[in-house]
């Protein structure tokens, strides 16, 4: 292999790497000879000494050597192959269930022998299965291994040994180079006491003997530390370049809105809380701008944020530009579109609704208005975005909940505008940790609605048995018999739809059975979006007391008449989500009541969960400690997103970096420019999959 180690050489070029071993290695994730130095251990062995078999203790992973003194295959339940081997200190048994003639062959009385493996209690006293092992004539074996042994994650056909030698080979072309270049400046690393970077590979791949593994493997140990700092930058950096390269497209400069917005404020019952005009202001002063407004818009379940948006659509189509809208469900999308069209109309702003369901007809009558430009404001689904789908003047995308949208998604609807780029606001109701944000949105602006409008009620929270159902279903009589309307959300493990459609049908035929003079609904994920948008409509108009759903009604379901919900089974769920669900009620006036009905037993994380739920209603106190329970990929939801897929950082264990991380970012940007592309093609090779997004 040549001297020059190249970050992008592929695998295939390193010595015994054929194909079929490469497409293996392609399984776990290692394509490049640079993947290798970053593919870490999960456990490390010591061989680096001999260990007598009179101090062998149950557990132990040892080196042994000794002389072979016996052999015979057992029949037993299994048939195995026993190997008797003595040192000067004692006796013990190797025991192979798997074995071939030429090993019985090999494994004569008389030979030395040099085990490793774990010592357990077998029919013979202290034994090892299938060691790994090395037979000799005389006491020439190889010398002892010098540093610990690591163990990597694999894959089957993919053994230990066969992946030591392929990392050792790239080690060995680290040294022969140098190191690798280092990209964070010396004095930074000192001031933190922190190794190079090749000091912290080399540590991590073969620490000395003496090592505290523990800290080694934590990820609290200096070495990874190095490494989770370094990546973390680069993921900083990398969404600052798309930012940057984002911005240098252009977009249309949309001045304030002097008409709309004024005339839509004078036709609302209540006025802005002081949130609300705070992040108006500063969605104004973004879009007057050349350059692509980037922002997310965060705010709590009820915080006003569908009026910020309907106010930032009214600047762009005062200015003439098209406004389209996306939202991850045909339900929300239909909330949406029903809520802006009664404060559009008065104004006359023309609106339209896009969903998979609109009808052949609707829809050609809809996409010539669009394309014309007739048509103002358009809402609706991932459908806004499919061809054949064009505008005639696109200025501003709207996207709410848009850790839902997959990249490619976001992407084909920004690519419909027809000058340079439009403006993107994007909402979402999940809070999301201020650190979290920081670095998972580093390309957008943040702004936050930390402010309910008033006469919001706070919802009580109380927690309770499903041993105490029969008085569950009595508050709930209680509630319809005052005039109030019941959520009761059903929940399972399962994620399938057959199986939640189910459970919510055996409790809603219960309900039933047990309030007959109360009339009940039923909503799952299995009904077709008309029957669905049906049964909200009828829930909302008051003509149905008790909605029986599953989880489905997360988000965007508004009927201020529900001031009870009974969520079963809340442990089953994450903090988020049991947030997003309890934020259905409490939207009227009416004092609002939502009961955890948990099942038992209960485990220790159900109960903490479930006692944040019971303490507090503020929804960030609430992410960041989802954040702490479930880890930071559940709570950005980046399952969907493909994004922040770290190699080494994890956010919740080094969250502490994650504040000072926009810091060293600025500095380098200062300082050392010419450091920041090389230290982001170092960790994303493929960076620019996720630019302009």
């Amino acid at each position: 292999m040549p001297p020059e180690l190249a970050l992008d050489r592929p695998l295939s070029e390193l010595k015994g790497i054929g194909p079929k071993l490469a497409e293996k290695c392609q399984a776990i994730g290692l394509t490049l000879v640079s993947d290798l130095l970053f593919h870490l251990p999960y456990k490390y062995q010591n061989r680096t000494r001999l260990t007598p078999i009179a101090q062998l203790k149950l557990g132990m992973a040892v080196v042994i050597e000794g002389e072979i003194r016996a052999v015979q295959v057992v029949f037993g339940r299994r048939r195995s192959l026993l190997c008797r081997i003595a040192d000067a200190s004692g006796l013990m048994t190797m025991r192979l269930f798997h074995f071939s003639r030429a090993q019985e062959a090999m494994l004569k009385k008389g030979r030395r022998i040099r085990c490793y493996g774990e010592v357990r209690m077998g029919a013979t006293g202290l034994e090892m299965n299938h060691p790994e092992y090395r037979v000799s004539d005389s006491q020439d074996f190889p010398p002892l291994e010098q540093s610990l042994t690591p163990l990597y994650p694999s894959t089957e056909g993919l053994n230990q040994l066969r992946l030591r030698a392929l990392v050792d080979q790239a080690i060995t072309a680290l040294k022969r180079q140098g190191g690798l270049k280092e990209w964070l400046p010396p004095d930074w690393l000192s001031g933190w006491g922190l190794p190079t970077l090749t000091d912290a590979l080399l540590t991590l791949h073969h620490p000395e003997p003496g090592s505290d593994t523990d800290a080694l493997l934590s990820g609290l140990h200096p070495a990874q530390q190095r490494l989770a700092v370094e990546e973390l930058l680069a993921h900083h950096l990398s969404l600052m370049q798309v930012r940057q390269k984002t911005q240098s497209l252009g977009a249309p400069a949309l001045p304030p809105s002097r008409t709309l917005v004024s005339q839509l404020l004078r036709q609302l019952p209540f006025t802005l809380t002081g949130a609300q005009q705070r992040v108006v202001g500063e969605i104004q002063a973004d879009m007057a701008l050349s350059q692509p407004m980037l922002r997310l818009v965060q705010g709590d379940v009820g915080s006003g944020k569908t009026l910020v948006a309907m106010m930032a659509a009214l600047q762009a189509i005062e200015a003439g530009y098209q406004v389209a809208m996306m939202a991850p469900t045909e339900l929300l999308a239909e909330q949406h579109y029903r809520t802006l069209s009664v404060w559009a109309e008065p104004l006359g702003v023309t609106t339209g609704l896009l969903v998979g369901k609109t009808g052949k007809k609707q829809r050609t009558a809809l996409l010539q208005q669009l394309a014309q430009g007739d048509l103002q404001l358009l809402m609706g689904t991932h459908a806004l975005f499919q061809q054949g789908v064009d505008y005639h003047k696109l200025g501003l995308v709207i996207i709410d909940e848009q850790h839902r949208f997959g990249v490619h998604q976001r992407l084909a609807l920004k690519e419909k505008a027809v000058l340079g780029l439009p403006h993107q606001l994007t909402m979402t109701a999940t809070p999301i940790p201020r650190t979290l944000a920081m670095t998972a949105y580093a390309d957008l602006d943040v702004s936050i609605i930390d402010e309910l409008p008033p006469g919001r009620t706070p919802v009580v929270t109380t927690v309770i048995s499903q041993d105490r159902r029969d008085a569950v279903v009595r508050r709930v009589d209680a509630a319809c018999a005052d005039g109030r309307q019941v959520y009761w959300v059903c929940t399972l493990i399962e994620e399938s739809e057959e199986l939640q459609a189910e459970a919510a049908e055996e409790t809603a035929d219960a309900l039933h059975r047990a309030l007959p003079q109360h009339r009940i609904g039923l909503l799952h994920g299995r009904m077709k979006p008309a029957d669905k948008t049906r049964l909200m409509e009828a829930f909302k108009a008051a003509e149905l007391d008790i909605l029986v759903a599953t989880t489905v009604i997360e988000v965007g379901v508004d009927v201020p008449n529900a001031s009870v919900m009974i969520i079963e089974n809340p442990e089953r769920l994450g903090l988020a989500q049991l947030h997003q669900l309890r934020g259905r009620v409490g939207r009227g006036s009416a004092d609002s009541y939502c009961l955890l009905m948990f099942g038992s037993p209960l485990s220790a994380q159900g109960k903490q969960r479930l006692e944040v739920m019971r303490s507090t209603s503020d929804g960030f106190i609430i992410a960041e400690e989802d954040l702490k329970l479930r880890g930071p990929g559940e709570v950005l939801g980046t399952r969907q997103t493909g994004a922040l897929q770290f190699r080494v950082a994890d956010l919740e264990r080094d969250r502490n970096w994650l504040p000072v991380i926009p810091e060293l970012a600025q500095k380098l940007v200062r300082e050392k420019p010419s450091h920041i592309s090389p230290l982001v093609n170092r960790w994303l090779f493929n960076a620019d999959r996720y630019a302009q997004v």
